[in-house]
């Protein structure tokens, strides 16, 4: 049978692995293969909940193996080190467990049609001691590294406060570097946890005057990337909630609880976060010559065929799509990796067909940004319909529920709901431990 094996688990990849195995997998009418180098699928764009403990990463992960099994395709654990055009095959390095004891040998995959999705990374820009002092929210071993990271500084701030003879109160300041969706969100629900946190007794600060959030962008306004009512509405937000917003300001160095500004600020800092920016992972560029953008990214053609080899498409953050309505390339948004995933879904079985493959066209339904339970705000419509509140919130919560309909169909995302619904009224609103 034809083979179609898909690189990358993410929303895009894990979505197309799903449609094409329904479609095809299980019909035997080509042969579906899904690779990634972990074992279970979190949804990325709520990585910052994990790490403010909202949200359950364990409760809310999907296992590979079993999505495999039920949809009709066949799931492969390692990550992708090579790839060799001629032959058509990619290899996948060996797969190893939490004490480095191999599980998986390195393994070399044949394919007739390959797919590449395996998304982003933290950019770091070359900013000394980021990646070394700062945590990214690329996977969710790093957010749950950030959560734990948190409620020990707030206890020991805790403890620290209450043996003071003067009661004079602790302070603990966390600086997230980058205004972008990740970074804003991510401020938002971190008051939100500290609220819960002292709620609970894990600590007995002040919320809003012992714990500072200051949230550090390099432009001139947060969330730059979209319409300037929505970056003013949000800053309005967040400083309601005590949120520093420190714009104009570059980080030149991240050393340990300090950052350096390209103004000469230092400023003190018990947590870090880095999210300010993405780029292509550097494996891209070493795939078997295959063209890339001077952002890292896979050219590819409207078809999201590569430029250089037919029989491989790309498509989601690591590849670089034109959209000649705005003169410009798809944005990396999940709503662009969905509607590419139900494109090429269709694509593929045409091009299975035998029949010519269509053009993508990308269509910008417009962007939300959540501040948990505080609010939400955004414009949909290609700008044209404005929403905030709870209209906001619920349809920020809607993107997440078309993500688990479009792997698990409409019925089973109702159940879905309905469990962690129930299983949330038992449960504290954040991980306590």
């Amino acid at each position: 049978m034809h083979q179609i094996l898909i690189i990358g688990g993410g929303a895009g990849g894990l979505e197309l692995a799903t449609r094409l195995g329904n479609r095809l997998g299980k019909r035997k009418k080509a042969k579906i293969v899904l690779a990634d180098r972990y074992p279970v699928h979190v949804w990325k764009p709520l990585l910052h909940e994990v790490a403010a403990g909202s949200m359950d990463p364990f409760a809310h992960q999907l296992e590979y193996a079993a999505q495999a099994r039920w949809h009709g395709f066949e799931f492969q654990l390692g990550e992708c080190i090579a790839l060799d055009r001629s032959a058509k095959t990619i290899t996948l390095a060996a797969a190893h467990d939490e004490e480095g004891i191999e599980l998986l040998p390195a393994r070399t995959l044949k394919y007739d049609t390959l797919v590449i999705a395996i998304g982003s990374t933290t950019n770091f820009f070359n900013v000394s001691g980021a990646q070394q002092y700062a945590i990214a929210l690329d996977t969710t071993a790093q957010a749950e590294r950030f959560r734990r990271r948190l409620i020990a500084t707030c206890m020991r701030a805790h403890t620290h406060r209450s043996s003071r003879a003067s009661g004079t109160a602790a302070r603990i300041q966390i600086a997230i570097v980058g205004g972008g969706a990740t970074g804003v969100e991510l401020s938002a629900e971190l008051r939100q946890t500290a609220q819960t946190l002292a709620a609970y007794g894990i600590h007995a600060l002040e919320p809003n005057r012992d714990i500072g959030i200051t949230v550090i962008e390099s432009g001139p306004r947060i969330l730059s990337a979209l319409p300037e009512r929505v970056s003013t509405e949000t800053a309005v937000l967040l400083k309601k909630l005590g949120i520093e917003l420190s714009v104009g300001e570059h980080v030149t160095e991240v050393l340990p609880n300090t950052l350096r500004t390209a103004s000469g600020k230092t400023l003190s800092a018990d947590l870090i976060v880095w999210a300010a920016g993405i780029q292509a992972p550097a494996i891209l560029q070493q795939l078997d010559g295959l063209a890339t953008t001077p952002r890292g990214q896979l050219k590819v053609r409207m078809t999201l065929q590569t430029e250089n080899d037919d029989d491989i498409f790309a498509f989601g953050d690591c590849a670089s799509c034109p959209w000649p309505a705005q003169h410009s390339a798809v944005p990396p948004r999940a709503q662009a990796a969905h509607q590419q995933a139900s494109f090429l879904s269709r694509g593929l079985m045409r091009r299975l067909a035998g029949k010519s493959l269509p053009a993508f066209s990308y269509r910008d339904f417009g962007s939300l940004v959540s501040l948990g339970r505080f609010g939400a705000v955004g414009h949909l419509l290609g700008g044209n319909l404005w929403v905030e509140g709870i209209a906001a919130r619920w349809m920020y919560a809607f993107l997440y529920r078309m993500h688990i309909a479009a792997l698990h169909g409409i019925p089973r995302m109702a159940l879905d709901t309905l469990a962690h619904w129930l299983r949330r009224s038992t449960l504290p609103r954040v991980k306590l431990h």
